[in-house]
């Protein structure tokens, strides 16, 4: 049976092949952008409370990167390049075993955490950097939150196997509704009906159940690879091989985690709640940005590894070329028009002169290395597709733990508060060509003892 909109993996050129699948996914990044920027934007325009709102909800950023990161390990880091590798061998049961586990393992860890942020919330806010004057507003909309955990774990770890199966504008489908719906109730909750941060935080939760819903419906009545309670056993050795492949993409969203702790605790002490508020934007802007390399990834990534298990290695090289001179050219272009015009991008999510003020100089040394991620996505891109788990966890760990938190806690002694954002451009240099290098050495020994044998 023919499934429309399907993108063939056997066949095509690589380059073609990716964009099939970076398109409709790069559209589906942007929408579910929309779940948190919305919120952020709204919330910081709101009159004489948004200068301390804006902070409150960048405090509940470390929380967001955590739902993040397991639906990183779980689906696509960890499942979904396992389910396209046994795809790729001609494997079928296996990929419906390994896309059924990954299924139980988040809903599993959704509740889990959600029991866990119910009960210690009060304290891990003030953890996250919140002050007496945020932690109302950061608890407003965390509390709210809280009941998205699992609808929102199920939609970001889900989609990949949507993703993986070819069906990029079945997965921009799952944004779309739900973005669509927070983008138009967002201001109707904190505007018309006054509810503030808290009508941001119902929006949301809205918007991923209604996201929830459109993705398991595909998965468990329309996919070729369908979703079924047959397959929903776990096992010690799959949940082992999704884990430990995944591991690399939950150490890069929990070390996000850890460094926006690190960040906002920083600032709160080096600048107070305006330089939390600041960090809140630098940290929006780079989301937005980031939006076209992430899409780019999710096209690059199931088409790697579908080649990688068919031993196909020319294309997996191919592959990420394409990735690198993609990523250069526009990281090359964003950043530069961020460091020339800082302003235009703060202003979307503040009105507050002094906030924007004291975003300028912050916002152009954090993004004056940006570049230099294009090197750093690759290589983790790479290690991730082809199942190199020890390379892509190593240096997950390298940028974000070894480089960023020491140089985030030192750096503002010598340089004050400009010193909490300093870290990122040396983290970008170093970790990214760092990461690069290792990939192409790794790979490259591998295929061309591959293409000799």
């Amino acid at each position: 049976m023919k499934y429309k909109g399907k993108t063939d993996l056997s066949s095509g050129s690589v380059e073609k092949n990716i964009m099939a699948i970076a398109i409709p996914m790069t559209l589906a990044e942007i929408l579910h952008l929309l779940y948190n920027v919305v919120d952020r934007i709204f919330i910081g325009h709101i009159p004489t409370e948004g200068s301390l709102a804006l902070p409150g909800i960048g405090i509940c950023f470390p929380i967001i990167s955590l739902v993040t990161a397991f639906s990183k390990l779980y689906g696509s880091n960890g499942g979904s390049p396992v389910f396209n590798i046994e795809r790729g061998r001609g494997n079928d049961e296996e990929a419906l075993y390994i896309q059924g586990s990954s299924f139980m393992l988040i809903v599993i860890t959704g509740f889990l955490l959600s029991l866990i942020g119910l009960l210690f919330a009060r304290p891990l806010l003030f953890l996250f950097g919140a002050s007496e004057q945020t932690y109302p507003y950061a608890y407003a909309y965390f509390s709210i939150y809280l009941i998205g955990f699992v609808p929102s774990l199920i939609t970001l770890g889900m989609n990949p196997f949507v993703n993986a199966q070819g069906y990029g504008f079945i997965g921009m489908g799952t944004t779309v509704i739900g973005a669509v719906c927070n983008l138009l109730l967002d201001p109707i909750f904190i505007f018309v009906f006054g509810w503030g941060i808290r009508g941001a935080a119902i929006a949301t939760v809205i918007s991923q159940v209604i996201s929830c819903v459109w993705i398991l419906s595909f998965l468990f009545l329309s996919a070729p690879y369908k979703l079924s309670r047959r397959y929903m056993r776990l096992t010690r050795e799959r949940t082992t091989r999704i884990c430990t492949l995944g591991l690399s993409g939950f150490i890069m969203g929990a070390t996000n985690s850890l460094v926006q702790i690190v960040c906002n605790r920083a600032a709160l002490f080096w600048g107070g709640d305006i330089y939390v508020g600041v960090m809140t934007v630098v940290n929006s802007i780079r989301d937005i940005i980031q939006v076209p390399m992430s899409g780019i990834q999710s096209g690059a990534s199931p088409v790697m590894s579908y080649n990688y298990g068919a031993k196909r290695y020319s294309e997996v090289r191919k592959c990420n070329y394409f990735q690198l001179y993609t990523y250069i050219v526009y990281a090359l272009v964003m950043s530069g028009l961020i460091v020339l015009f800082p302003s235009i991008f703060t202003r979307l999510f503040s009105s507050s002169r002094e906030l924007i003020d004291a975003a300028v100089t912050p916002t152009r040394v954090y993004f004056c290395c940006f570049v230099f991620m294009a090197f750093q996505s690759c290589g983790q891109t790479a290690f991730v597709a082809l199942g190199k788990a020890r390379h892509a966890v190593f240096f997950s760990l390298l940028r974000k733990v070894i480089i960023v938190v020491p140089l985030t806690i030192a750096l503002p002694f010598i340089f004050g508060s400009v010193g909490v954002v300093l870290a990122e451009p040396i983290s970008n240099l170093l970790g990214g060509l760092a990461a690069y290098i290792t990939m192409m050495r790794v790979t490259g020994k591998e295929f061309t003892l591959a293409d000799a044998a």
